[in-house]
């Protein structure tokens, strides 16, 4: 499903920190496949898989993401060794107005994957990664990262690895992959979303 020769093909930006797009990672046909297994959320935030009902297409393309080559190719890249590295991943179907707040990834994070899973095209102005110079201003970007369906997003966490977005609020489907420090930071941050998750469900705010 992964257009591995296509990322292998891309050039890696330095500028502000490591990382790399690639638009239409996924093909369109398969991406539709992908969608048809999407799986239903509880609502805003970062649910866990353990949440979810991971199966058909869906569950292909994340063993895909999940698997040696896309792993190697992602060392090779950003000269890392993950050999040993725990990953986790969680998947977003809403985004709330509060959301895209500058950030870099905590230090426990040694790389972040982010597949959009939208629609061909995205229609709105806000709403789209920014890859910033500093962490206090969503105008002084580097790259701007369209979340419309199949882009992949790559970066290299560091300190100065800012980015956000302009608030938006609506369907915004993605899925973010980490490759963390140890076991303790995914038993710790998959339990948070499952928390998470679980109140959501509760609460009935899956209704959208």
């Amino acid at each position: 499903m992964l257009k591995l020769d296509t990322l292998r093909a891309t050039r890696i930006e330095r500028d502000p920190f490591d990382y790399v797009i690639v638009r239409n990672f996924v093909e369109r046909e398969k991406l539709d496949q992908v969608l048809s297994d999407y799986p239903e959320v509880p609502g805003p935030g970062s649910h866990p898989p353990g949440g979810l009902k991971i199966s058909g297409h869906f569950k292909k393309l994340m063993d895909e993401l999940l698997d040696a080559p896309f792993r190697q190719l992602v060392e090779e890249k950003f000269d890392v060794d993950l050999t040993g590295r725990p990953t986790m991943y969680t998947v977003r179907g809403f985004c709330r107005a509060r959301d895209g707040k500058i950030h870099t990834d905590s230090k426990t994070k040694i790389i972040t994957v982010l597949l959009y899973m939208n629609d061909e095209s995205w229609e709105s102005s806000t709403g789209r990664l920014r890859i910033l110079r500093n962490g206090t201003d969503l105008e002084n970007f580097a790259a701007e990262v369209e979340p419309s369906g199949g882009t992949l997003l790559v970066f290299k966490r560091s300190d100065n690895s800012w980015h956000g977005h302009h608030p938006f609020e609506g369907k915004r489907r993605a899925v973010q992959l980490n490759w963390v420090t140890d076991q303790s930071v995914v038993d710790r941050e998959q339990g948070r979303h499952g928390f998470s998750s679980a109140i959501k469900r509760l609460m009935g705010l899956g209704a959208h």
